[in-house]
C-alpha cells in the first residue's frame, strides 16, 4: 500500500512539473505574434494547451492511484483537477515565461498535490476500489495515446517531441500502476506482466514520434488497443487460476472497436460544439481562424477514456458478482486475496 501511495504521489508531482513547463516554455511557442491575417492561428496551433490539460489529467490519476481508488480521496482529486483547469486559464492570460515563474508554478503544483493527499494521511487507510482503478487506467491509456500523436501546424518545434513523449510516458506509467493496483493479487507474474506492458508501450510511444513514420494515428490506435487489452489481463480476476477468455474476448472487442469509436465521436463533438473556443478566449489568446477547428483533443481523450471504462471496468471481471434472486452477490476472489 505504501509503495502504491508513493508511486501515485510521485507521478502526480511529476505531472505538476510538466504542467508548469507547459505554461512557461511551451505555451509562448504557440502564440502568434501580430494581428496580421498571415499570423492568425490555425487548427492545432495551441498544442501546448492540450499537453497541459493532459498533465492535469495525470495529476488527478496520480492522486487516484495514491488513494487506491478510494472514493473519499478520488472526489477531492477530481475537484482539484477542475480547479487546476481554471487556474491554467488564468495563468495563461499572464503570459509567463522564464525560470522564475517555472519554479514558482511547479512548486505551487506540487503543494496542491500534497494538500490534496492530506486526507489520505490523516484518515483511515484507503479502501481500494478496483472499478475506480481500472477506470483510471483506461483514462490514462487513451489519454497517453492522444498525447503521443498531438501535432503542431508546422511540426518543426524541437520542444514538441520531448513534450509529447514525456506526457505520454507519464500517462502510460499511470495506466500500468492503476492496473496493477486494481489486480486482486500483485504476484510476481502480474508485476512482470505490467512491467513488460509498460515497457513495450513506452517503446511504441517513442517510435510514434519518429519523423519519417507514416500513418501515425492508425498505429497509435493499435498501440492503444494493445495497452487496454494488457490492462485487462493485469487487473481482471482469474477465477480458475487463468484468464477467463470469454471476458477477455469481449474486453478485446471493446478495446479495438469501442475505444477508437468513442474517441472519434468525442473529437467530432469537440468540432461541432467548438468547445476549445471559450478556453482560447478566456485565456486571452487569438481565436482560431474561421476555417479551422479549435479542438481540445485532451478533453476528447478524457471522455473516450471514461467511455472505455464503462466497457472494461465491469463488475463480473473484478470480483463483484451480481446478486441472484434472494441471495447476496458473491465475489470470485476471497476477501483476503482481494486486499493483498
Amino acid at each position: 500500500m505504501r509503495v502504491t501511495r508513493i508511486a501515485g504521489l510521485s507521478l502526480a508531482a511529476l505531472a505538476a512539473v510538466l504542467w508548469a513547463l507547459g505554461v512557461t516554455i511551451l505555451q509562448p511557442l504557440t502564440e502568434p505574434i501580430g494581428p496580421w491575417p498571415e499570423a492568425l492561428p490555425v487548427e492545432g496551433t495551441y498544442w501546448a494547451r492540450d499537453l497541459r490539460f493532459s498533465a492535469i489529467v495525470a495529476v488527478v490519476l496520480g492522486l487516484v492511484l495514491a488513494g487506491r481508488g478510494d472514493r473519499r480521496q478520488t472526489i477531492p482529486a477530481v475537484v482539484l483537477g477542475g480547479l487546476w483547469v481554471a487556474a491554467d486559464v488564468a495563468v495563461d492570460r499572464l503570459d509567463l515565461s522564464g525560470a522564475g515563474p517555472t519554479v514558482l508554478l511547479a512548486a505551487a503544483g506540487c503543494a496542491a498535490v500534497a494538500t490534496a493527499a492530506l486526507p489520505g494521511v490523516r484518515r483511515h487507510p484507503p479502501v481500494a476500489d478496483r472499478r475506480v482503478l481500472v477506470s483510471a487506467a483506461c483514462v490514462a491509456a487513451v489519454s497517453a495515446l492522444v498525447a503521443a500523436v498531438i501535432e503542431s501546424p508546422t511540426g518543426r518545434e524541437p520542444e514538441l517531441t520531448w513534450a509529447t513523449v514525456s506526457t505520454a510516458l507519464l500517462l502510460v506509467a499511470l495506466a500500468a500502476g492503476c492496473a496493477l493496483a486494481a489486480a486482486p493479487a500483485s504476484g510476481s507474474g502480474r508485476r512482470g506482466s505490467v512491467a513488460a506492458l509498460a515497457g513495450l508501450t513506452a517503446v511504441g510511444v517513442v517510435l510514434l514520434r519518429v519523423p519519417t513514420l507514416g500513418a501515425r494515428i492508425p498505429l497509435a490506435i493499435l498501440l492503444g488497443a494493445a495497452l487496454l487489452i494488457g490492462i485487462t489481463f493485469v487487473a481482471w480476476d482469474r477465477p480458475g487460476g487463468g484468464p477467463e477468455w470469454r471476458w477477455h474476448a469481449l474486453g478485446g472487442l471493446g478495446a479495438v472497436v469501442g475505444a477508437p469509436t468513442m474517441l472519434f465521436l468525442a473529437v467530432l463533438a469537440m468540432v461541432k460544439l467548438r468547445v476549445g473556443a471559450p478556453f482560447t478566449a478566456l485565456a486571452g489568446n487569438t481565436a482560431i481562424e474561421a476555417a479551422g477547428n479549435d479542438v481540445l483533443y485532451s478533453l476528447a481523450g478524457l471522455l473516450a477514456g471514461l467511455g472505455t471504462a464503462l466497457l472494461l471496468a465491469w463488475p463480473p471481471a473484478l470480483g463483484h458478482r451480481p446478486a441472484a434472486a434472494g441471495r447476496p452477490g458473491r465475489p470470485d476472489v476471497p476477501p483476503a486475496t482481494r486486499s493483498a
